[in-house]
């Protein structure tokens, strides 16, 4: 029963949808880094419900940091957030219990936890948990922003709707920073508002794609095989519900691709080595190459919709129907991005840890830094 993440530094989730709170536990963060309750202010924000086309549960996420950090800096002991639920609602679950939601954790949870499991909103499978991932990733982004490590994700695609793509890095990052809705692009933000809208009037849902790019990595960071920078990070974001796909650089459309056109070329300028495309998303052999980190992640249509589906009752061992009535989002992708973005500072967080020892950043900031 693994709720962790991470090696050097590692993060623990904790708590279910509407039991009393939820929180995490993160260890083996440094000493010395600031943090600040507007920062993760800030980061929960983007993850709240977003009028029509989120769910109407309001939670206000007043998270309080209980250890690990003092007079405004982590400690580099472990460091405790909770979050307590307030706005919560069992009703619709105590008339749904026995009847397994499509495409939801509900029969698997009942086998692993032999029907012990708490089942109201999903349990500690719900997405609710993520609020408490994007808590703990303000701390590790705090980290990362100490060596000029920054990362910007925005909604790629929505219900077929496509944003712009992503063009000077740093800008785009700054201007997604400061928007409520996670798009460069005006207009695409406008269209994919009115699918997610005509989505739930139909009673149903719809997913997206979500894109990553991380600023300023050192190269060298990885390691070859089993703990490479894609396979950690890739780790981190199948960890987040709804999570059924990821990709680097050019991803799967780099089969298409002749070796000629797919190869990332070398060359020296300004005095650094680059390359002068990035299908490979910033990682060679698994390890870093300097230049951005480039990944998408796929996240699937919301499966609580309102439409009657057919399921079964695991009480009785009979099929039946189930239509669910609770407060769902008719599209988690624009919530996930602070989500995605989270775990990316943590796994870094985590992999840095690992190259330049459990001091870091200082270790980078005092020249270390290749």
């Amino acid at each position: 029963m693994k709720n962790t993440i991470g090696n050097s530094v590692s993060v623990t989730l904790f708590g279910e949808s509407h039991g009393k709170s939820i929180g995490a536990v993160i260890d083996g963060m440094a000493p010395g880094i600031k943090v600040s309750d507007e920062m993760i202010e800030k980061a929960l924000l983007k993850r709240r419900p977003k009028g029509n086309i989120s769910t109407s549960r309001k939670e206000k996420d007043k998270f309080e940091i209980v250890s690990g950090v003092f007079n405004g800096y982590t400690t580099g002991t472990p460091i405790c957030i909770v979050i307590p639920n307030e706005d919560v609602d069992d009703s619709v679950y105590e008339k749904m219990n026995g009847k397994v939601r499509p495409s939801h954790a509900d029969y698997t949870a009942h086998l692993k936890y032999n029907g012990f499991e708490d089942y109201r909103g999903g349990g500690h499978f719900s997405g609710r948990l993520t609020a408490a991932i994007v808590a703990a990733g303000a701390i590790a982004k705090a980290a990362l922003d100490e060596v000029n490590i920054k990362i910007g994700t925005h909604l790629k695609k929505c219900a077929g709707v496509s944003d712009r793509q992503l063009g000077d890095y740093t800008k785009d990052i700054e201007l997604l920073d400061s928007k409520d809705f996670p798009v460069l692009c005006e207009k695409a933000e406008a269209e994919m508002k009115s699918a997610v809208e005509k989505a739930k009037q139909e009673q149903d849902s719809v997913g997206g794609v979500v894109e990553t790019v991380i600023l300023n990595v050192p190269c060298g960071v990885g390691e070859p095989f089993f703990d490479s920078v894609e396979s950690q990070l890739a780790h981190a974001m199948f960890s987040i519900p709804a999570v059924k796909g990821v990709e680097f650089g050019a991803g799967f459309g780099i089969s298409d691709m002749l070796g000629s056109s797919a190869n990332d070329e070398f060359e020296v300028a300004g005095g650094k080595v680059v390359t002068k495309t990035n299908n490979n998303g910033g990682i060679n052999g698994g390890i870093s190459n300097g230049m951005p980190i480039l990944f998408s992640v796929a996240i699937k249509p919301t499966p609580s919709i309102g439409k009657t589906q057919n399921t079964i009752d695991i009480k009785t061992c009979e099929n039946t129907e189930i239509t669910i009535n609770g407060r769902h989002d008719p599209c988690i992708a624009h919530r996930a991005c602070p989500v995605v973005e989270a775990l990316a500072a943590i796994t870094l967080c985590d992999l840095l840890s690992q190259k330049y020892g459990t001091d870091f950043p200082r270790t980078i900031k005092s020249g270390d830094k290749k």
